[in-house]
């Protein structure tokens, strides 16, 4: 199965990301925690796995010229992280 990246999907990545960090947080990490193997694979699956395929990818891409920057990539990462700050937000917002 080829999974293209797109804005959207790295939008949706950041919401699962956002929603997913603090329950991992609550239930593996906290002020105490010394970086325990489950916080590890958790964020490992529910952070940096969903943010590679679904902002990055997995297929190469198309080479560039040196010094040129690949704005779709930028455009990407930048939905991704709009996406879980907002997310983030609107949780902060509805608990209090």
């Amino acid at each position: 199965m080829k999974i293209t990246p797109t804005p959207v999907t790295a939008a949706l990545a950041g919401i699962a990301a956002a929603v997913g960090w603090p329950f991992l947080w609550s239930r593996f990490g906290g002020p105490s925690a010394d970086g325990s193997v489950e916080l590890i694979v958790g964020t490992l699956l529910v952070v940096a796995l969903p943010a590679h395929a679904f902002v990055v990818g997995f297929g190469r891409s198309s080479p560039s010229a040196a010094g040129s920057l690949d704005i779709a990539l930028l455009k990407r990462i930048g939905a991704w992280l709009v996406a879980a700050a907002a997310t983030a937000a609107l949780g902060r917002f509805i608990q209090s």
